[in-house]
């Protein structure tokens, strides 16, 4: 054998080093590692909350702490900045992630990277619950309540008006274990001597007198509510004061009549978690109710973009409403196709308006058995999320192929045309195996497919291989004269990538980013 062939990176297999800048991944195989800016993208927006097929949820979060906590030693305020532009932007499905890198900021060593986490606060924990669950990790990490924490949750208090504090604090009474009772004796939020409202608003979450100070006219509606028996008397003080589910007695949750009323109240998300409440009680029916205000508003493009409902509780939504059972209870409701076909709308809708690159897209869907673990804390497995994600690009781009693959290739009956439900149930069913991501660009090399852009959504744990992806791309472009370009979809917060950080026509998202497919775009569009 000559040296040439001994030397040539193409006869590298997966299992092997293809040079010093790649890592072991889980499974074995040898791939590129992360920046640790990209891995906090990865883990702000996938979080750590749910197992992958090779780590435990604990494991996964570890790894992922001491990436953040190397952030913020590296570069406190783009840290905080990058934080805060992904929470308030909506591109994660949960705020959860957000709000723990701002807690381990607050554990650094260094007193200008403490600052900046705490300086986040507000921006990061925009509802009472938010800021529960801060305080929560506050204590589970064993920083303690010094000064400066305690004024940067005081200035969460201090910072909004008497009638948006009313809100959160009828809206999250509770959470995580804490209370605004709880929070305002611990803190001690200020409040200006003619801050009537604000006074009465701390001396009643304290349960304390309120000594002539009159309460917000929200906070009187409430405790109105909470004292009525019949939904007679409380749909009245729903309309004229649009309280919301959380502001009313739990008695009131099982009556249509009392839904009908929230209705027009409920924001995007509370609609999600409650579709099955409205069509087990009526509210929502095959023919009549309600359903064409709740299908109107789940399509209301503006309203989607407002709420920043972000395409994986969509999809969740959909999954779950889909089965017919709440994942925790036992509430059952026969599924409506009119909700069904309306959640279906807003997914795409979620994911804003994408305009065509024309460009020719081999979408790759990674169906090997690393992905068949459920996804950020959810009902759907990470291949079944990944080939509803692949559906927007689709829709968007007229010219697309889908592949599957594990250790070789799948054909797919998927269509752009298909429903979310119909894409899903096809990935389901598909034999499950090893991992190669190579097997696309080598697929699309054989079979004479002109493709300019690989997309490939994947766990990145490919092992199988007898040439590392990033060499099969190379080959398909030597022996094509394409440029293609790869985009590699991360679908879970490890810190692998196939993508070469070196190559410039290869690029790393964050799956289920709701920006990836715009980015995507522009990257082929480059």
């Amino acid at each position: 054998m000559s040296y040439t062939s001994l030397i040539d990176p193409k006869n590298v297999s997966q299992m092997e080093r293809l040079n010093d800048r790649q890592v072991v991944n889980n499974a074995g195989g040898y791939v590129f590692a992360l920046d640790i800016w990209a891995r906090l993208d990865r883990f702000l927006v996938l979080g750590s909350d749910a197992p992958t097929y090779y780590q435990s949820a604990r494991k996964l979060t570890r790894e992922n702490a001491k990436s953040v906590e190397a952030c913020w030693k590296a570069d406190h305020r783009r840290t905080a900045d990058r934080i805060v532009e992904i929470s308030k932007a909506g591109r994660a499905p949960k705020n959860s992630p957000a709000i723990f890198a701002l807690a381990l900021g607050t554990l650094s060593d260094d007193v200008a990277a403490r600052r900046a986490a705490l300086d986040a606060v507000t921006s990061v924990c925009r509802t009472a619950s938010h800021l529960f669950e801060f305080a929560a990790l506050i204590d589970a990490l064993g920083r303690g309540w010094g000064r400066s924490v305690s004024r940067a949750i005081s200035g969460w208090y201090e910072n909004r008006s008497p009638d948006k504090l009313a809100y959160q604090m009828t809206k999250y009474r509770s959470r995580n274990g804490y209370t605004h009772e709880r929070v305002i004796q611990r803190v001690h939020p200020k409040a200006a001597d003619g801050d009537a409202q604000r006074i009465a608003l701390y001396r009643w979450a304290c349960e304390g007198n309120l000594d002539g100070h009159v309460l917000p006219e929200l906070v009187l509606a409430h405790l109105a509510a909470m004292k009525t028996e019949k939904a007679s008397e409380l749909i009245p003080l729903i309309e004229k004061h649009e309280l919301t589910w959380e502001q009313i007695p739990t008695w009131a949750l099982t009556d249509a009549k009392v839904w009908e009323a929230l209705l027009p109240n409920l924001g995007m998300t509370a609609l999600l978690r409650n579709l099955g409440t409205l069509t087990d009680l009526g509210v929502v029916k095959p023919l009549g109710g309600r359903t064409s205000e709740v299908a109107d508003k789940l399509t209301d493009a503006e309203a989607v973009r407002q709420s920043r409902l972000h395409p994986y509780s969509i999809l969740n939504a959909l999954a779950v409403y889909r089965s017919g059972k709440s994942v925790k209870g036992e509430r059952t409701w026969g599924p409506v196709s009119n909700v069904i076909d309306a959640l279906d709308d807003a997914f795409y809708l979620a994911f804003g308006n994408v305009e065509p690159t024309g460009k020719r897209h081999l979408l790759s869907l990674d169906v090997s058995g690393s992905m068949g673990t459920a996804m950020i804390g959810g009902v759907l497995s990470a291949r079944e999320a990944s080939a509803a994600m692949s559906m927007a690009t689709a829709r968007s781009e007229k010219h697309h192929h889908f592949v599957g693959f594990g250790h070789s290739i799948h054909k797919l009956g998927i269509s752009s045309k298909m429903s979310l439900p119909e894409v899903i149930r096809s990935i389901s069913d598909l034999p499950f195996g090893r991992t190669d991501c190579s097997a696309p660009m080598l697929h699309a090399l054989k079979a004479g497919l002109e493709v300019d852009a690989f997309v490939v959504y994947t766990d990145n744990e490919t092992y199988m291989g007898s040439m590392h992806p990033s060499e099969a791309l190379k080959k398909y472009r030597r022996e094509t004269g394409i440029p293609a370009k790869l985009i590699v979809a991360g679908m879970t917060s490890t810190g692998f990538s196939i993508a070469d950080p070196n190559d410039a026509g290869m690029f790393d998202i964050v799956g289920f980013d709701s920006d990836a497919v715009s980015l995507m775009a522009d990257f082929v569009r480059a």
